[in-house]
């Protein structure tokens, strides 16, 4: 039987609050067994890129990334937001070491390709998709009693830093580690789960699979940023991530929030 291993992946406006942010890494921490965390940290990006006068664009809750963005966000995603979370979680009592995706070589992307997004082409900039995640690597650091913190930059193999998802970081962390463990995958954010009406923070989606998706996404039910993160959610159900779990950020027992799951 495989052991249990629990990834959490927090999310950019969970970061930015320091009481939410001190809370989710005191549960993590409390989090027995074997661990990984995954973060974002898009809105600490946007408001350095304001402040360097570098304008945010987005598409479909994906961020673009030119040179000047490129730079903000490895800079915001690799040193400040990784390294804040590795101290704090020593802090914690968790043997900690920050990553991103090109050290010792963790995962692998390409640049993304222009793509056709609502009849326009778009050109995402320096944003990888990723080829590869070396879970035997991750493995034999989390076996040593270490705990990755995953940051959202992967490398392309020739020298390139490409912008990466951060649901698409945990989904491929996830992936990756499941032929080794039993992977249980929360995504942890500001909001109690997928909520069907978004003022009403009470009225969580349970359960969603793949043909709810394309039903809340033809009907605007799911918009904008969740639409990366089901996807991903999906993508790492259908690889074999045995639970996939989408919640709050003070709810990351596994017993909250909305399960992900494939067709039944």
């Amino acid at each position: 039987m495989k052991e249990k291993i629990t990834i959490v992946k927090v999310g950019g406006a969970v970061v930015e609050d320091e009481l939410q942010l001190s809370q989710l890494l005191r549960d993590f921490s409390a989090i027995e067994g074997r661990k990984v965390l995954v973060h974002g940290g898009g809105r600490k990006a946007t408001k350095m890129a304001e402040r360097l006068g570098i304008e945010t664009q987005m598409v479909n809750g994906r961020r673009i990334t030119d040179a000047a963005m490129l730079e903000v966000v490895t800079m915001v995603y690799g040193g400040l937001v990784n390294k804040n979370l590795v101290a704090h979680l020593q802090a914690n009592g968790v043997n900690a070491i920050g990553l991103t995706g090109a050290d010792a070589d963790a995962i692998r992307s390409h640049k993304r390709p222009p793509l056709v997004v609502d009849g326009s082409p778009v050109d995402y900039g320096f944003v990888g998709d990723v080829d590869h995640a070396d879970g035997q690597m991750l493995s034999r650091l989390i076996e040593a009693g270490i705990t990755p913190v995953m940051a959202p930059l992967t490398h392309d193999g020739e020298g390139n830093i490409l912008n990466t998802n951060a649901d698409t970081i945990a989904s491929e962390t996830a992936k990756a580690l499941a032929p080794f463990y039993d992977v249980t995958l929360i995504f942890s954010f500001e909001k109690k789960g997928v909520l069907r009406n978004p003022d009403d923070d009470d009225s969580v989606i349970s359960t969603i699979t793949h043909a709810d998706f394309e039903h809340y996404k033809a009907d605007g039910t799911i918009s904008g940023g969740m639409l990366p993160k089901i996807e991903n959610a999906l993508s790492a159900v259908d690889a074999g991530v045995g639970r996939v779990i989408i919640t709050l950020a003070t709810a990351i027992d596994g017993n909250h929030g909305t399960i992900i799951q494939a067709n039944s």
